[in-house]
């Protein structure tokens, strides 16, 4: 199956009309539409119930609609890693690694890993993009980047060759002088529905906010200001203790899920640099 086809096919699909889909795509519908037909037929499988006034995608054109998407993404990121590995050459004639994270997440583990692996042999430079939540996923996927560090269960490795780092649990960031800070433990019970400190709302990936009473927050750094502030209350790692400064406090939360990071990567890398970035990792655990 071409590229070519793909793209057709998905076009239709996404528009379910050909004449929007050829002008979308550039090209006359007739041959759109041959081309349509020609890979059915060459699947065996219908992918398009077609009308005199509408089109639908069948269950074979379903399949066909989400594998196709996943198809081309992946081509378009590969494009995106040979472009930037052409124009990032390093002193050494080897392409540097772009490493994505969550600001403000990680911080020592991260630290501690771009300094083990500069001190490899053969180590080329390493560029890293600190993102809000939930794009670091997107940015991997998409070729911008060729490794990231992804916490489980906030973010989705779906797809991706991993392997784990470092698990631990979850505390509860209030304010100092809050009356659960005295306590050894909290549960999710007691910091769910606060008088006048609720949970913050972290975007979606499309960028769109959940409904509810929290306040809408980007990075870690906003929402530690509004707990400060007697505006919220944080669910967040047990390593964001080294974060906190005089006016907040964290307790540790019993039933809360843990977190564990993973340092994540596309499984179709041959890249040399990334598997040594993530040899080094693992030996730091």
């Amino acid at each position: 199956m071409e590229t070519r086809e793909l793209r057709y096919f998905v076009a239709v699909a996404e528009e379910l009309h050909f004449g929007r889909a050829a002008q979308r795509l550039g090209i006359a519908q007739p041959p759109l539409s041959r081309a349509i037909q020609q890979l059915e037929r060459r699947l065996g499988a219908t992918l398009l119930d077609r009308t005199s006034r509408t089109v639908a995608l069948t269950e074979a054109g379903s399949v066909l609609l989400a594998e196709g998407r996943a198809a081309l993404d992946a081509v378009h990121a590969a494009e995106r890693r040979t472009r930037r590995a052409a124009l990032s050459l390093s002193a050494a004639g080897r392409p540097g690694l772009v490493l994505v994270t969550k600001a403000s997440a990680s911080r020592e583990l991260l630290a501690k890993l771009l300094d083990a692996y500069a001190a490899e042999p053969g180590a080329v430079p390493v560029d890293v993009i600190l993102c809000g939540p939930a794009e670091q996923e997107r940015l991997l996927r998409e070729g911008r980047a060729d490794v990231a560090l992804l916490h489980r269960p906030f973010d989705s490795a779906a797809g991706f060759d991993t392997e784990e780092l470092s698990t631990e649990g979850q505390v509860a960031v209030l304010p100092a002088g809050h009356p659960l800070t005295v306590r050894a433990h909290v549960h999710m019970a007691d910091i769910t529905g606060l008088p006048g400190l609720p949970l913050p709302r972290w975007p979606d990936s499309d960028g769109t906010y959940p409904p509810g009473p929290g306040p809408q927050v980007r990075d870690q750094a906003q929402l530690l200001q509004l707990v400060a502030l007697g505006r919220a209350c944080a669910l967040a790692p047990e390593s964001c203790r080294a974060q906190l400064h005089h006016d907040l406090a964290a307790v540790p939360v019993r039933d809360a899920p843990t977190v564990t990071t993973v340092i994540a990567w596309p499984p179709h890398s041959r890249s040399r640099a990334v598997a040594d970035l993530v040899r080094t990792a693992t030996r730091l655990r």
